[in-house]
């Protein structure tokens, strides 16, 4: 399974990536985010429901000045402790900056968001490649599309969908900038079960992979080099 979801990725179709039973739980959409459309955006709001964001190598964030959120709001009160997070007590969130490329209006529109989400995908392409950046001057903040920053080190440290996706990224070759979304359940509200997801899955022709795929192929990659 994990070939071929790495397969759809470096396509540019959606997958559908599940973490673990003991993390979240959760199932996300998943898309490399240099192909993202007005549609795409659509159809993760529609059927998935939950948050859309842009996840970017720790690299990458470093090179663009992207902070952790809880780092840049420490002085506030109400800023992340650690500890806080009941499924990762170990490790801050991901959550870095919310941005809008400053050629959107609102910024939320299935159209801005879009539009925001390639650009972002462009920087990162720079930023790893060592070309010239200029984040600052692209995007404004606050906006409508939340940056996650992995963590150093990826999946040796933090095991969230924000990794596991920068690390399927890495092993499918692409730019490592991945939109996610998860998938919420329309009558609970809770996150749409494993076994619905893969239901939806099948579906739509999409292909579900899970985090200790993930796992296993990037530790099994990383023992042959």
């Amino acid at each position: 399974m994990i070939d071929k979801a790495l397969a759809a990725l470096r396509d540019g179709k959606f997958i559908l990536l599940y973490d673990f039973d003991d993390r979240e739980g959760e199932t996300d959409f998943a898309i490399r985010s240099d192909v993202v459309t007005p549609r795409h955006i659509f159809q993760m709001r529609k059927d998935g429901g939950g948050l859309i964001c842009t996840a970017v190598h720790p690299e990458a964030a470093i090179r663009l000045g992207l902070p952790f959120a809880s780092d840049a709001l420490r002085a506030i009160v109400v800023a992340e402790r650690e500890g806080d997070i009941p499924y990762d007590r170990k490790n801050h969130s991901s959550f870095s900056l919310w941005v809008n490329h400053r050629n959107t209006f609102t910024g939320i529109t299935d159209r801005d968001r879009a539009l925001t989400v390639n650009a972002i995908a462009e920087q990162v392409k720079q930023a790893m490649n060592g070309g010239s950046v200029n984040f600052h001057e692209v995007f404004r903040t606050p906006g409508h599309m939340a940056l996650l920053r992995a963590a150093d080190g990826l999946l040796d440290r933090r095991k969230g969908q924000t990794e596991l996706s920068i690390a399927m990224a890495g092993m499918a070759e692409i730019t490592p900038a991945i939109t996610i979304c998860e998938m919420l359940d329309d009558e609970s509200g809770n996150a749409l079960t494993k076994t619905d997801a893969k239901l939806y899955a099948k579906k739509h022709g999409l292909e579900f992979v899970e985090g200790s795929e993930v796992i296993e192929r990037w530790h099994g990659q990383r023992s042959h080099r």
